[in-house]
């Protein structure tokens, strides 16, 4: 008896319920059409901002998924490094950042590029230039092999491990890599972001590496998405979404693995996904709208740039409350310094004490 999907009579002949799906993909669709409304209105530079901002939470969020933790700043002054950007304070970044960013890189900003073998091959060794996962010596820049058993998704301490999911033999991965790859650069009259959904579940349901199987599938998602939005600069992060939904992202994909050869319950948790991610963008963009409303509004007034980085930072997502104390570290200035800074931008009409009272006076933004 047939305990995982890959082990069906007719794997990989996926079916779904229409009733079900083709609502939740039309919502989709629609706030992706909504989303490039927004974009039309940003100009050049604050595209790029866009840009940025979401391949870095797409590299962080990814790794994070997987226990991997990254620094970012490093993965945004590769990031922008590989595209060209022209952006200030970048720093040096890490062999292993580098890899997984060129592998996005490579997915989203290519996406119309023939899918193959070798491409995949080239993205599992840029994730593990040292040959090793941790410290473990894993095949790299190839199929598994079965020298160690058969892949299996474990949880538990040692001598307690719960199987969450047993992968397709080594011996089958060639046969069953050359059906994704034949199926994935074909065109089918199956709507992009449906094809996105299945590829990220046929991929990581076949688990082809030794590691690096979730970061890869999620890589060949956002290449899909990229093709559904005919455009290679990425405004939402489906992996940001993920990161916040890891326990049910592992659980219907357990789910689904151990079902039959329906996946509407996963097409479904990925739409949901994604609606998510698109409502979290039509915020961000909301935020840098009016930042940008606010720029031009302020524009005749003169500050220096300790005072336009202080007020860039509330507008980004400030970690906590302003006060001056904390501005003087984050500005590498004395307390004297920043409470000048801060009590000018009051006088200018920028900032406000914030309503609330506590041990330290806070600012905020004024509407």
């Amino acid at each position: 008896m047939a305990k995982y999907i890959h082990q069906q009579p007719d794997w990989p002949e996926f079916t779904w319920d229409n009733e079900v799906i083709l609502p939740a993909l039309s919502n989709v669709r629609h706030r992706q059409g909504r989303l490039r409304g927004y974009m039309e209105v940003l100009g050049f530079t604050l595209r790029n901002e866009t840009t940025l901002q979401t391949l870095t939470s797409d590299v962080l969020k990814s790794s994070e998924i997987e226990g991997e933790l990254l620094n970012r700043e490093q993965v945004r002054s590769s990031i922008a490094r590989h595209l060209g950007m022209d952006v200030a304070g970048l720093i040096p970044s890490e062999r292993n950042v580098d890899g997984i960013v060129e592998m996005m890189l490579d997915a989203t900003q290519h996406y119309k590029k023939t899918l193959s073998k070798e491409r995949l091959f080239s993205w599992h060794s840029a994730l593990f230039p040292a040959g090793r996962s941790g410290m473990q010596k894993i095949t790299v820049g190839n199929w598994r092999n079965s020298e160690n058993g058969p892949m299996q998704v474990v949880s538990g301490a040692m001598g307690k491990e719960k199987v969450h999911y047993e992968a397709p033999e080594a011996n089958r991965l060639k046969k069953e890599m050359k059906l994704f790859l034949d199926w994935f650069n074909t065109d089918h009259s199956i709507d992009d972001v449906l094809k996105s959904a299945i590829a990220h579940f046929w991929f990581v349901t076949i688990h082809p590496f030794d590691d690096g199987n979730g970061r890869i599938a999620r890589a060949i998602a956002d290449m899909q998405l990229a093709k559904a939005d005919k455009d290679h600069q990425r405004f939402y992060s489906m992996s940001a979404q993920i990161r916040l939904a890891r326990k049910s992202y592992y659980d219907i994909l357990e789910k689904t693995q151990k079902g039959k050869v329906d996946i509407t319950e996963w097409l479904a948790w990925f739409l949901l996904c994604m609606d998510k991610a698109l409502n979290a963008t039509e915020t961000v963009l909301k935020r840098v709208l009016s930042k940008m409303k606010f720029w031009d509004l302020h524009a005749h007034i003169a500050i220096n740039e300790r005072q336009r980085q202080l007020i860039n930072k509330l507008f980004d997502g400030f970690d906590g409350k302003l006060t001056s104390s904390k501005w003087a570290k984050i500005a590498k200035c004395s307390p004297d310094t920043a409470l000048r800074d801060i009590t000018d931008l009051i006088n200018k009409g920028f900032l406000q004490k914030a309503p609330e009272r506590g041990r330290s006076t806070s600012y905020v933004l004024k509407e």
